[in-house]
């Protein structure tokens, strides 16, 4: 789907149950589930999670209100939620 005016959004997973209940799934390490410290002296990485931070919370918020115009759900699933364990 369309994110805003000239961005495509692919989700990881579309899932419908067989009650018809349909839910988006977007798999992401937790680290990025969470907004970065902010820091004194900005690193590069630093930098990088700050932009890869709002990327994502702009793609969220547009998968979340695509979701809701169809009265479907959008899940954001970590490691956590899978069981994985680095």
């Amino acid at each position: 789907f369309r994110s805003g005016r000239w961005h495509r959004y692919f989700v990881d997973f579309y899932v419908k149950k067989s009650d018809g209940e349909v839910f988006l799934i977007e798999v992401k390490p937790k680290s990025q589930t969470v907004p970065p410290k902010v820091q004194q002296k900005p690193t590069r990485r630093y930098i990088n999670e700050v932009v890869t931070w709002g990327t994502n919370q702009a793609k969220w918020k547009a998968a979340e209100e695509y979701c809701q115009d169809r009265k479907w759900k959008f899940i954001i699933m970590t490691e956590a939620e899978l069981g994985i364990k680095f």
